[in-house]
């Protein structure tokens, strides 16, 4: 049962990417704690997936959301064990950071793929039945860096800027049959990723965030749990901040 009747998933089945650890774990715990059955994505962190499945009562499931043949056979997959999925929550990334002068055809491919081609990918698997059903909401993970850029990141940059652009142009194409297409916005998080910013480079990202601290990856899951129900039935389009203000 959902913990309480506000921003309630009860009977809704969701797919969360990139869910075996940081922000996506937090988001599959948030769901499941708000009544819905959580399928946690993974690309390498298994046993980590299997364990947060097996801690909220879910599934995990494994590919390569970059791959558009894995992205369609993992969302078959968790459609096959929930049953149509009602909420896709596209949070799988990586980071490639270096200067431009030095970045590798490599490192701006990966980052592209993973973090804007995976949104594609399993949008694009999950719409139709959510079209038929005239129902769902999809919810695209993307970076205040994507709407203010960030020197050494000009991959990762232009992916989360790309998945801003790709949410209001799906919010429009499929608004018309109820499904909502939203995004949200992190700024910097206590994750294994802000773990190793240098003390001055923290200093200068507190010093411009009027809250005054980091957020937590639970801050961030409240906020794309919100935009899941039936709470946020008339918002699509949408890119909501959740940085502590320091977007503004």
């Amino acid at each position: 049962m959902a913990e309480n009747s506000f921003c309630s998933l009860e009977g809704k089945a969701a797919l969360v990417t990139g869910a075996s650890r940081g922000i996506g774990a937090a988001i599959a715990r948030e769901l499941s704690r708000a009544g819905a059955r959580v399928a946690v994505s993974y690309r390498s962190g298994r046993d980590a997936a299997e364990e947060i499945a097996a801690g909220i009562g879910g599934i995990a499931v494994g590919g390569d959301v970059g791959d558009a043949d894995e992205a369609r056979a993992l969302v078959e997959e968790a459609e096959a064990a929930l049953g149509d999925l009602d909420i896709l929550v596209n949070n799988a990334g990586v980071t490639r950071d270096t200067l431009l002068a030095r970045m590798s055809d490599e490192d701006w491919a990966d980052v592209l793929d993973t973090n804007l081609g995976g949104v594609f990918h399993t949008s694009r698997a999950v719409a139709r039945n959510m079209l038929r059903r005239r129902a769902g909401s999809i919810v695209n993970l993307t970076s205040v860096v994507g709407l203010r850029g960030n020197p050494g990141q000009a991959n990762y940059v232009a992916a989360k800027a790309g998945v801003i652009g790709f949410t209001k142009a799906l919010a429009r194409e499929l608004g018309s049959r109820g499904v909502r297409v939203n995004a949200v916005a992190p700024g910097y998080i206590e994750t294994e990723l802000t773990n190793v910013l240098s003390e001055p480079v923290r200093d200068r990202i507190l010093a411009n965030t009027p809250l005054g601290r980091l957020g937590r990856p639970e801050d961030v899951a409240g906020a794309v749990r919100f935009l899941c129900s039936d709470e946020a039935a008339f918002v699509t389009g949408e890119v909501l901040l959740v940085d502590g203000g320091l977007g503004m």
